[in-house]
């Protein structure tokens, strides 16, 4: 009979199994110091680091605008300089409220300032933020009742042998999804599911980080019938939705193919070698990892199947709700603020955006709490508890906004943009699409490559493609493709910051496992360039 010694024996070797290859932590003051001065700078000091850059980049730059037509597009050939709207001190000011404008900051219609007490569109990040929140609520909610912990157990026991096709069709399915309606946002609410499935399956963070973020990436370099990058570029630079199609399918099944390719041998020789993982395997992570290897699971109750089936449920309806079918289908605009399809609107879409799938969260958290009857006061706790979990990633997302608001406030992004103008101007076709490749950095830093940045670059970039022979189509492929691909690696990019902080991955792992496949995309991307000058 076993003694109450040979069990304490025994759990603690299945405890020290469980941790496996992970390294000691620091126990001694002295060395979490040292490893505190190594560490890499946390993501919202990256952040206000670069802000205060910008700020002081744009005192030496000259304030000018374009001249616009009846649809708000500026006009090439007429861009000023002006006077800065900005004095010195109100440009501190500027600085310190950069912040908040980032959050809840609206455009004044008449002098296009973005301040917190304005009248007119909303500037801010403020959908994103309670977005983000509300999903750490409905998640933890989820998590405390057992059900999706012990689902998730047994699809990673069905798919121990297969991993690898799980990853393919993940990425796959999420690469579609960012080619034809920007799956970026959205992409925040699929962290929680993924990442305990990668780690059950004993990958570690980064691969669940690279299926919810980086293969939607490749999807939107390789937009196809994207109405909020293509669709507005191309109406901005008076094309349709469809010319240039071919050659985006190309780029998407070829940037796709690597991104899958390269993370599936980075996810084979983590699991294999777990120390080979750029990211540290936590005590939490390898628990996770053995219990996806066990026989003996727990069987799922007629309760936790249902409580799976609302996850699953929610998660669908989310999907098809954003979705603006009738602009995808019948190629017309869709509203870049709503996501509703502007003409041609099936009667069947719902045409939600953040606020309602924000409400989503909300309610179906209080339907899975009493199903798995939780309680009031369990359900409540569990979502208050997963909403402050998820705040930090949330403030991430209002920072990174409120770069832009800087130079938004200042006037600069014209004179940057007619800087641009003048170094593709008067170029061959291949030189040109070089040319227009380097200049996107920048302007994708500056201003984006989605919906915004689209409707101000185009009608200025597009017209300098005829003079050099360049195809308008083009030339809305290459700025939609470079500018979404150095999106992968910008610390202003306010989606990719949240991300690393809900799985808890540093910036500087990140750049450590994407730098060699960012050199990969971008020798595709210009290759396929090359072939569409010829």
């Amino acid at each position: 009979m076993e003694t109450s010694a040979d069990i304490e024996r025994r759990e603690a070797a299945d405890a020290e199994a469980a941790v496996g290859s992970i390294p000691p932590a620091a126990t001694t003051p002295i060395e979490q110091e040292r490893r505190a001065r190594r560490a890499f700078p946390h993501p919202l000091t990256i952040l206000l680091i670069v802000m205060l850059l910008v700020w002081v980049a744009v005192l030496f730059v000259p304030s000018g605008q374009y001249e616009v037509d009846d649809e708000g597009y500026p006009i090439a050939g007429s861009f000023q300089q002006i006077e800065s709207p900005l004095t010195f001190p109100e440009r501190v000011g500027d600085l310190l409220l950069a912040p908040i404008n980032g959050l809840y900051g609206v455009v004044d219609e008449d002098t296009g300032q973005i301040g917190p007490f304005n009248s007119g569109a909303m500037f801010g990040a403020v959908q994103v933020f309670v977005f983000i929140l509300t999903i750490g609520g409905f998640m933890t909610v989820v998590f405390t009742t057992g059900a999706l912990d012990l689902g998730i157990a047994h699809l990673a026991h069905r798919f121990r042998a297969s991993g690898t096709a799980l990853i393919v069709a993940l990425s796959v399915l999420f690469a579609l999804l960012g080619s034809v309606m920007s799956w970026s946002d959205e992409t925040l609410g699929m962290y929680p599911l993924i990442i305990p499935l990668m780690l059950a399956l004993g990958y570690d963070r980064m691969v669940a980080l690279a299926v919810v973020f980086v293969a939607p990436s490749a999807g939107i370099i390789g937009s196809t019938v994207n109405p909020f990058k293509i669709g507005i570029g191309s109406d901005a630079a008076d094309i349709s939705l469809g010319d240039g199609i071919g050659l985006r399918l190309l780029l998407l099944v070829l940037v796709t193919g690597a991104m899958i390719v390269y993370t599936v041998r980075y996810a084979n020789r983590v699991r294999q070698t777990p120390a080979r993982s750029l990211v540290p395997i936590t005590p939490e992570d390898a628990a996770l990892a053995k219990q996806g290897a066990r026989d003996d699971l727990e069987q799922l109750t007629a309760r936790h199947k249902i409580v799976l089936g609302l996850v699953a449920f929610t998660f669908l309806l989310l999907t098809f709700s954003i979705i603006p079918w009738g602009s995808i289908l019948k190629s017309t605009a869709a509203d870049p603020y709503t996501h509703e399809t502007v003409v041609g609107a099936f009667s069947w879409e719902l045409g939600w955006w953040l606020p309602e799938l924000s409400v989503l969260f909300c309610v179906m958290a209080i339907v899975v709490g009493m199903v798995a009857r939780l309680g009031e006061p369990a359900t409540a706790r569990a979502f208050v508890k997963g909403v402050v979990d998820f705040t930090g990633p949330a403030i991430l997302v209002a920072v990174a906004r409120g770069v832009a608001v800087i130079l938004y406030n200042t006037k600069t992004i014209d004179t940057v943009l007619f800087s641009m103008e003048g170094l593709v101007e008067g170029t061959s076709s291949l030189i040109f699409v070089t040319v227009l490749s380097v200049v996107t950095v920048p302007l994708a830093f500056l201003v984006g490559a989605a919906s915004a940045g689209n409707a101000l670059v185009m009608p200025i970039l597009a017209p300098l493609g005829d003079f050099a022979g360049v195809d308008r189509a083009l030339v809305v492929t290459a700025f939609n493709a470079i500018g979404s691909w150095i999106g992968n690696v910008l610390p202003t990019n306010a989606i990719l910051m949240a991300g690393l902080g809900i799985a808890s991955v540093g910036f500087n792992q990140y750049l450590k496992f994407m730098m060699p496949l960012m050199g990969i995309w971008l020798v595709i991307q210009l290759a396929v360039f090359a072939i569409g000058v010829l």
